[in-house]
């Protein structure tokens, strides 16, 4: 099973792809092949390069900047984007807060955020989870309680990705004790440079400092800051979740590390045989080729629909198989490697050659696919856990 392109599809594949190939600055992209630390600064350089030739948001409306490409193109941005080492775009800002905001936001916040995020000037992070509240979103504690022109936000954040590096958080508070705990609930914008936010750090199992606690004590925000109604906020996380699960979808991503394993196989031998030549490794293989087409095809009946149940429905599809699959190649690459599989060194995150592979003329220098590993197993549970999307996935099914 393949996508069929039209010449003129083809013809923008090519040019999406020599764009890329172009522009991508060459360390990063080496960083991003060798499965290396990716720092703020490779990935602020990357929005700002897309921003000034036009690419900084492919998906956004025009109006607000945005190329506006359907389905099928933004499919084949992220597919050339991973396809050359591109480092990934801040999804936070550009896929997740912007969308809320052009749907729910007022014309002033519109102005002041939007350009800010297109151009890379803000790194927005994401203040959901809570210590007790992750799959059970809802029953969050954060509260924000109004006085005059501004609310007082006091609580706790967990597992914030990327917040040591945050410019600008959105945040549910709660709002409200006195109705249903999804009625309660509000959706702010907070300056992270505000006083009374502490940002510590959460090591991952690979080591890497990734995410984050947040903690609020008597923060001012802004009444200007509430986005939508307040006590709507649960409608808003919604919306911003579909986009979110959309996204952990990884398509273009796993293609690439796909072919990593097929090359790692190619080259190891087990009993004077390549590994790719085993029946039963293969065949596992064949069958994450098949998961990853049909994953590829529902992303674009979901990106091109206009039925929000369905979207809703693909979404939570799209994040479990797409974690899954993601999971499944990283411990394919593990097992193919078998004992050439270096130890977890967080020394070898950075660009150095004494962590290059040590195979002589080994197809793949990956030093990190062990920490990729690790880091891997919280796919299936951020962005609302697999267990979660299966009973969203059987609810919306009884409502058709």
């Amino acid at each position: 099973m393949e996508l069929i392109y039209s010449q003129s599809e083809k013809d923008f594949k090519q040019m999406v792809g020599d764009f890329i190939q172009k522009n991508v600055p060459k360390d990063t992209a080496t960083k991003v092949a060798r499965g290396l630390r990716i720092g703020k600064d490779d990935i602020v350089s990357w929005q700002k390069i897309l921003h000034a030739n036009g690419w900084g948001a492919v998906s956004w409306p025009k109006q607000y900047g945005g190329l506006e490409w359907n389905a099928l193109q933004q499919s084949v941005f992220d597919e050339e984007c991973a396809k050359f080492n591109a480092p990934i775009q801040l999804p936070f800002g550009l896929k997740m807060v912007a969308p809320v905001i052009m749907k729910f936001g007022t014309d002033e916040q519109k102005q002041k955020y939007l350009p800010k995020i297109i151009a890379g000037l803000d790194w927005w992070c994401q203040g959901y989870s809570e210590p007790g509240s992750g799959s059970d979103l809802a029953s969050l504690k954060t509260k924000a309680e109004r006085h005059g022109d501004h609310y007082v936000v006091n609580g706790q954040k967990t597992w914030t990705t990327l917040a040591q590096h945050a410019d600008m958080i959105f945040c549910l508070v709660r709002t409200n004790h006195e109705v249903r705990k999804q009625e309660g609930i509000s959706f702010l914008l907070i300056d992270m440079k505000t006083p009374g936010i502490t940002v510590r750090p959460i090591l991952t199992l690979d080591g890497e400092h990734e995410v984050n606690e947040v903690w609020f004590t008597d923060v001012i925000v802004p009444l200007e800051n509430l986005v939508g109604e307040e006590n709507k906020g649960w409608t808003y996380a919604k919306y911003l979740l579909g986009h979110e699960r959309t996204n952990i979808a990884q398509i273009g991503k796993s293609k690439r590390e796909l072919k990593k394993l097929i090359a790692i196989a190619s080259q190891i031998k087990v009993n004077d045989q390549t590994l790719i030549d085993d029946t039963r490794f293969r065949d596992q293989v064949a069958e994450l080729e098949i998961e990853l087409d049909a994953l590829e095809i529902t992303n674009l009946r979901v990106m091109g629909s206009k039925n929000t149940d369905f979207i809703a429905f693909g979404a939570s599809l799209l994040k479990i198989k797409g974690s899954e699959i993601q999971q499944r190649i990283s411990e394919l690459q593990m097992q193919a490697l078998g004992p050439y599989a270096m130890p977890n060194i967080k020394e070898a995150m950075e660009l150095n050659d004494q962590y290059a592979f040590p195979i002589e003329n080994f197809p793949v220098d990956s030093p990190n696919l062990s920490g990729n590993y690790f880091n891997y197993r919280k796919i299936s549970i951020y962005g609302g856990s697999n267990e979660i999307q299966k009973n969203i996935i059987t609810k919306l099914s009884l409502d058709l």
